[in-house]
C-alpha cells in the first residue's frame, strides 16, 4: 500500500477531486474533431448518432430511436426496421464506471490505483459536463455499488464524486465478495441505463476480467462508444530489484534479488495479459490505454491524446 505521508496519495477528498477541473482541456472525447488515428478511433472516427446534418448510413432499430429517423426504405427493402444515422448529434451523454474494489487499493510508491482511477473520473466528467452532456456514473465497490443517474447538472456530478470518495475511503473495509457474482449485479443494473448513443468510460485494473467481461463489453459497444483506462501500479509489471516482502493480509512471500526469474515472469505475465486483452476488445472498436499509479496523471492524459495527432 502507498505511504500515508501525504492523505490524498491513499485517500480521496472531496476537495482533492474539484482541483481536477482545469484538466478537462487535456482530454478531447468529441467524437466529431476525431480522425482515423485518433486515441479514440474506430466508432469514435466514423460516426455520431442522433439527429443532425448529414446522412451517414442506416442501422438496425434499437428501442428508444427516435421514429422520427426510421428509413422507411431500408426497412421495406430489409423487412427490418432500420432508423438513419447522422453526422451530427445535439447530445452525448456519459457513464463513467469507476472500479473501487479492494484489488484497486494498491500503490507501492505514492498513489494507490483507486485514488487514480477517482481523479480520471473527475477530470472526464468535467470534460463532459463543459460539453453540455449529461454526465453519471457507476461506483463499483465489490460488495456493492453506488449509482448516479446521467443528469445535465453540477450538483449530481458533485453527489457522484462524493460516492467516489465514500468508497475510496472504505476500500480496506470491504467484505470478502465472490467477484463474477457482484458484477453480473452490476451489468444487469446497467444494461436498464445505458441504452445507446452513450460515451462509456470504464476505470479498472481489469485484475479479473473474464470471457463473460469482455461478452458484456462486446454488447455495450454494439450501439455505444466505449473507452477502456486501466490503471497499474509499476510493481504489477516489475519489481524491483532490492528484496521484498508481500502480503495479502493472510499470507506473505519474500523476493530477493536473487529470484531474477520470478521478476522475468511477471514482466511478461502482464504484458500477455494486457496484450491479450487489448487484442480481444479492439475486435469490438473498443479504446484501450493504461495510465500509471506513479507519473503524474496530467502528463500522462496529455502524452496519451497528443500521441495519435494526424500526421
Amino acid at each position: 500500500m502507498a505511504s500515508k505521508s501525504n492523505t490524498d496519495s491513499v485517500f480521496l477528498t472531496l476537495e482533492h477531486l474539484l482541483k481536477f477541473e482545469w484538466l478537462n482541456t487535456v482530454l478531447n472525447f468529441k467524437v466529431g474533431s476525431q480522425k482515423s488515428n485518433s486515441v479514440l478511433s474506430g466508432r469514435f472516427a466514423s460516426r455520431l448518432r442522433g439527429r443532425g446534418l448529414d446522412f451517414e448510413e442506416a442501422r438496425p432499430y434499437v428501442i428508444g430511436d427516435d421514429i422520427r429517423n426510421i428509413d422507411w426504405k431500408v426497412t421495406a427493402k430489409t423487412g427490418v426496421t432500420h432508423t438513419k444515422v447522422f453526422t451530427e448529434e445535439k447530445e452525448k451523454p456519459a457513464f463513467i464506471f469507476v472500479d473501487q474494489s479492494p484489488t484497486m487499493g494498491f500503490g507501492s510508491v505514492d498513489k494507490t490505483k483507486s485514488v487514480i482511477a477517482g481523479e480520471i473520473a473527475a477530470i472526464a466528467a468535467y470534460k463532459i459536463m463543459k460539453g453540455g452532456d449529461r454526465v453519471g456514473g457507476l461506483v463499483f465497490k465489490g460488495d456493492g455499488y453506488d449509482l448516479a443517474t446521467p443528469k445535465r447538472d453540477q450538483r449530481n456530478m458533485l453527489q457522484f464524486f462524493q460516492h467516489i470518495v465514500d468508497a475510496n475511503n472504505n476500500i480496506y473495509n470491504q467484505q470478502k465478495f465472490d467477484f463474477s457474482e457482484a458484477l453480473k449485479g452490476v451489468i444487469s443494473k446497467l444494461q436498464n441505463i445505458i441504452t445507446h448513443d452513450y460515451l462509456v468510460v470504464i476505470i479498472s485494473d481489469f485484475y479479473r476480467y473474464n470471457s463473460e467481461t469482455i461478452q458484456y463489453l462486446s454488447l455495450l459497444s454494439q450501439h455505444n462508444d466505449v473507452v477502456l483506462v486501466k490503471v497499474f501500479d509499476p510493481m504489477e509489471e516489475s519489481l524491483p530489484k532490492d528484496k521484498i516482502t508481500l502480503t495479502n493480509n493472510e499470507k506473505q512471500i519474500s523476493i530477493s534479488k536473487k529470484q531474477k526469474r520470478v521478476s522475468e515472469d511477471l514482466k511478461d505475465d502482464f504484458k500477455t495479459n494486457y496484450d491479450g486483452f487489448k487484442q480481444e476488445i479492439e475486435k469490438y472498436n473498443i479504446t484501450l490505454f493504461k495510465v500509471n499509479t506513479v507519473d503524474p496523471i496530467e502528463e500522462q492524459l496529455i502524452n496519451v491524446f497528443t500521441q495519435y495527432k494526424p500526421k
